[in-house]
């Protein structure tokens, strides 16, 4: 992979990995409608995903320590758990966020590849697409409630980001959408839906480094992998950023129209 696809498929990770337009829908319309001879290997993979993981640990580097410090004075003082858990917003954080991991793990480990082997199909992608903007759009008429997080909320967001593993299905798009059609307010939403998926691009990322550590990495390409991290790490961090700003202002609905015209776009091209 030479440096010009290492920097344009960083931008495309790092942008669509967070705006609610579904990176892994992006990538599979990418490499099938403007450059078949890219081959994004497994390693490459892992470092633009590692470089969106980076982005978040950044922005949110504050939030995090505070739950960190919350989980240790958990620890530290176990006969007063029941107590922490009802009265401390952090530690209550903290399990809303495992609450929402199941359902992420469970698909993950039982259907990832058969997704991969029967929907990672540029057609698939283009109609997942429209149901991401159809997702976004209705979320225009959502009033803001103002309803806490809870066990079934968090967890009911965890399932729609297990959706989220079909490609064209935005993570961010999905997960916030329902977080804003169950009544919670658009920024808690927002942030608990970044804060959520930390652990599960940590874990996923997890298991593809051990593969990557049995086959090596090439020295010729380690240029190439940087230059694709740093990509990813800046124009995610960015599109983050603003997509913060966008939902506290406007709404997320607008991205709706974007994904019916790639996904438009997509179905013209690939299926009819």
């Amino acid at each position: 992979m030479d440096f010009i696809d290492s920097f344009l498929l960083g931008l495309l990770q790092g942008l669509t990995e967070f705006l609610p337009i579904s990176s892994s829908g992006h990538l599979v319309l990418a490499k099938a409608w403007l450059a078949e001879n890219i081959q994004q290997g497994i390693t490459f993979e892992v470092v633009v995903h590692f470089g969106t993981l980076c982005s978040i640990l950044v922005y949110y580097k504050d939030r995090i320590l505070e739950i960190l410090h919350a989980i240790f004075r958990l620890l530290s003082a176990p006969t007063r758990f029941r107590e922490m858990a009802r009265n401390d917003a952090d530690i209550k954080l903290s399990g809303y966020i495992l609450l929402s991991m199941i359902p992420a793990m469970l698909v993950g480990l039982t259907l990832e590849s058969w997704i991969e082997r029967v929907l990672m199909k540029p057609w698939v992608a283009s109609l997942m697409l429209i149901v991401t903007g159809l997702i976004l759009f209705f979320t225009r008429y959502v009033g803001d409630t103002g309803k806490p997080l809870n066990n079934g909320r968090s967890f009911t967001i965890g399932l729609a980001q297990a959706l989220a593993i079909i490609p064209g299905i935005s993570r961010s798009g999905s997960t916030i959408a329902t977080g804003l059609y169950l009544g919670i307010k658009r920024e808690k939403v927002a942030n608990f839906s970044f804060l959520m998926v930390i652990p599960v691009i940590a874990g996923a990322m997890l298991i593809k480094v051990l593969e990557i550590i049995e086959m090596g990495i090439p020295t010729e390409e380690l240029l190439s992998l940087f230059i694709g991290f740093l990509t990813a790490f800046i124009s995610g961090y960015y599109a983050l950023k603003y997509l913060i700003i966008i939902l506290k202002k406007q709404g997320i609905h607008y991205f709706a129209y974007y994904c019916w015209l790639v996904g438009g776009l997509g179905l013209v091209y690939f299926a009819l």
